[in-house]
């Protein structure tokens, strides 16, 4: 039955403190991303602390209404029996003996709860690289590097093994150590507790006073000695035993400190990042571009896209300072006016996204942009698109729900509508209707997958999107068919992308990474007659280089006649060696 109630209460409290977690980990303020990218605190071991940690923390507080509760009880009640059978001088040595074994015991354990949170965290690291392993299967089984992860794997695994030995060699010299003073030592300070009646009538407590009060034949006295002396060692008995489990849980809170300390750095990590709240070392300089020097301010409500003199930064872990990528942009689109983001990799093109999308701070300057996600408002799409779990219909609504799609009105034959105009028509009948539900990453390809995504947009119909490289897995033919679709559908483009293809569906260009040091950067309205003029010079290049191609051909064919020359004058030469 204590176990039922102790699995009950458990599960009761972590309940509820993984619906607390849940709330502070998955809201609107993305901590669930800053968390792993920006903190820093707790590292990718995120799902370590919620799934794993906060269980065993549950388990070690439920168990403390067993372990602690009953003996203590019993502590109580026990003492008081003694006290009225032995007296005030064995009540005071056992109270002796409890403080005299616990300071014994406290000064002898080792830093069990240290150790517990080094050994969580070293699970989490373990973990971690499984995780890691099964989101990136594919891509090691093409490398071919299954002997490498295995290193990985095998040199995690041998430093958590090495800890937690050492953990073991610890715990067994602490129980010999504990189970020597418990079991051995308290017996035979309480059979000489237990004696103090036979010696010492007058220290007897009440039975003693009675006895020296009330003369009477010998053998009646010892049989009432014998008979108390029984009486109190099965009480002192039962105390020992309540003692004992009251020493043996100091362990158990030591282990509890450590799990409490793991918990805690958990939620209050995730308060830190919640309310943005980073504050420098004390004794420290703050470090430029670092989360406790966040000076910029986002607006949301705007009906268009602004950046005003915001660098484009990438982070670092806190409290390290992040890379500028940019110095200062500046740009506004408004609704119908499509913008084309192009430049070199490095540049800081999907960087401009995440700073708008609020993934990275604004460190600078103003962001505008509208306040909600989807209908109506702005939208992002990255190059890799997210499939969840659930069936297909899921996969187009995400992030909404059946129920949500039912109470906007909308059908399946309008979700019908939308995989007709992304060329996913075929899906339904292929996957064995809305309703089925396999691993759909696995299922579609590269190009579907992007589609899929496309067929997102088109169903929560923003005014604004965001096209990380996000039809780069598309033919071309297609992706101008999605953009006009688009652009029908009164979508504002905002794409990302170094195909040049993709310049005719836009209204204006922003190309990052020019100059020396690669922060420079401008905006051309796309048709114009400057751009004109550089279409042409590219031109009268790509003709120049095509005028000296039979002249560049002529050459090759000399130098490849010069070195059959060469290598048929080596032939010549090793023969007659050969035959001498």
């Amino acid at each position: 039955m204590i176990k039922f109630l102790k699995s009950k209460v458990s599960i009761a409290f972590r309940t509820r403190l993984t619906r607390y977690v849940h709330d502070l980990y998955l809201n609107d303020n993305m901590n669930y991303y800053k968390l792993g990218n920006l903190d820093g605190a707790i590292g990718q071991g995120v799902d370590q602390f919620i799934t794993q940690d906060l269980t065993l923390f549950c388990s070690a507080v439920a168990s403390l209404y067993s372990s602690l509760g009953k003996p203590l009880v019993d502590l109580i009640v026990f003492n008081y029996q003694l006290y009225r059978s032995l007296g005030p001088l064995a009540l005071t040595g056992i109270l002796s003996g409890y403080i005299g074994t616990a300071s014994l015991l406290r000064g002898h354990s080792p830093p069990f709860g240290k150790l517990k949170a080094v050994e969580g965290k070293k699970e989490g690291d373990f973990r971690s690289l499984h995780s890691r392993l099964l989101a990136n299967a594919e891509e090691i089984a093409f490398y071919g590097g299954a002997d490498i992860e295995r290193v990985f794997l095998s040199k995690s695994f041998a430093n958590l093994q090495r800890w937690m030995e050492g953990i073991y060699k610890l715990k067994i010299r602490y129980n010999m150590f504990e189970d020597m003073l418990l079991k051995y030592s308290w017996s035979a300070f309480g059979y000489l507790i237990t004696s103090l009646p036979i010696f010492l009538p007058a220290w007897g407590g009440a039975g003693g006073i009675l006895e020296m009060a009330t003369p009477g034949a010998g053998i009646n006295r010892e049989r009432g000695r014998m008979k108390e002396f029984i009486t109190n060692k099965r009480l002192m008995l039962s105390l020992a035993d309540a003692g004992g489990r009251m020493m043996y849980s100091i362990k158990d809170l030591s282990e509890l400190a450590g799990y409490t300390s793991r918990v805690y750095t958990l939620i209050s990590t995730l308060h830190r990042v919640h309310a943005n709240s980073y504050h420098q070392p004390r004794g420290s300089q703050i470090e430029l571009y670092s989360l406790s020097d966040v000076q910029g301010t986002i607006h949301s409500g705007f009906d268009g896209v602004r950046l005003e003199n915001v660098p484009i930064v990438a982070p670092g872990l806190f409290p390290q300072g992040g890379d500028e990528l940019i110095e200062s942009l500046s740009f506004i689109v408004h609704s119908g006016e499509h913008l084309l983001i192009s430049g070199p990799n490095g540049a800081g093109k999907s960087a401009i996204a995440r700073i708008i999308a609020g993934l990275w701070p604004v460190y600078r300057g103003l962001v505008s942009r509208p306040r909600n996600f989807g209908q109506d408002g702005i939208m992002f799409l990255p190059q890799r698109p997210y499939l969840s779990t659930g069936t297909l219909r899921d996969q187009v609504i995400y992030p909404h729900n059946e129920l949500d799609m039912r109470e906007s009105g909308r059908t399946d034959n309008h979700l019908m509508e939308i995989l007709e105009a992304v060329h996913l028509g075929y899906l339904p009948a292929r996957e064995g209707g809305w309703n089925g539900r396999k691993e759909w990453k696995d299922v579609l390809s590269g190009g579907e997958k992007q589609r899929m995504a496309i067929a997102r947009l088109f169903y929560h119909d923003p005014r604004y999107v965001f096209l990380d490289e996000a039809t780069s897995a598309v033919s071309s033919d297609v992706e101008g068919l999605l953009y006009e679709r688009a652009k029908e559908r009164g979508i504002t483009l905002i794409t990302i992308s170094t195909r040049a293809s993709l310049k005719k569906y836009h209204t204006f260009n922003l190309t990052v990474g020019l100059g020396a040091d690669g922060m420079s950067w401008e905006i051309d309205r796309i048709g114009t007659e400057k751009e004109k003029l550089g279409v042409e010079k590219e031109l009268q290049e790509l003709r120049r280089q095509l005028d000296n191609v039979d002249s560049l051909k002529a050459r090759r064919q000399e130098i490849e006649d010069e070195l059959q020359r060469v290598w048929e004058g080596e032939q010549e030469t090793i023969g007659p060696a050969s035959a001498a």
